[in-house]
């Protein structure tokens, strides 16, 4: 009877001791913060004019990264503010690019047909999730000149209030990122 007393004791003390630690849950926003300050992987796509292009071409470059594809709609409600970001940052030295698992063709017709300003790399299904810095469509992943993650966010907003603050701090990291 000692014995078990003494086992139970020790399995709830450590029980205890182990709630001292805060648990961090897997969620989206803890997936982005854990990218933050990574490399940009290696990755390999085609251009929507079947251009080879990889992140070697994005080297000392400020980039924006947007993941979507074109059955996705919040990936197309964010892209006019997604243009916008461009309009403002892109003579700044900044490239913008999106990443799609649509073909390169397929592609070119949404940008052409929907105005969407971002240079479009497809890569495959398998890439993209190679790839991992995107956690569901849309994301948005901004890399510093040294082609570590600075800040990752899934839609770009600013009128939406569940994205309005996220979409602020995007755009100031990206201001503060241009400036360097």
């Amino acid at each position: 009877m000692k014995i078990y007393l003494v086992i139970l004791l020790s399995v709830f003390s450590l029980a205890v001791f182990a709630q001292d630690v805060p648990v961090k849950w897997a969620t989206q926003e803890t997936f982005f913060e854990d990218l933050r300050g990574k490399d940009l992987p290696s990755f390999n796509g085609l251009t929507i004019n079947k251009k080879p292009f990889s992140n070697a071409d994005l080297k000392n470059q400020v980039v924006v990264i947007n993941f979507w594809f074109e059955k996705c709609p919040p990936c197309i409600a964010e892209m006019p503010e997604l243009n916008n970001l461009v309009d403002k940052y892109g003579k700044k030295e900044v490239r913008f690019i999106g990443i799609t698992h649509d073909s390169p063709a397929s592609a070119r017709r949404f940008q052409k047909r929907n105005g969407y300003r971002y240079e479009i790399v497809s890569l495959s299904n398998d890439g993209i999730r190679k790839l991992n810095i995107n956690h569901g469509f849309p994301s948005n992943v901004l890399v510093g000149k040294d082609g570590k993650i600075i800040y990752a966010t899934a839609n770009i907003s600013f009128s939406d209030p569940q994205f309005k603050a996220k979409s602020i701090l995007f755009e100031e990291q990206l201001k503060a990122a241009a400036e360097n």
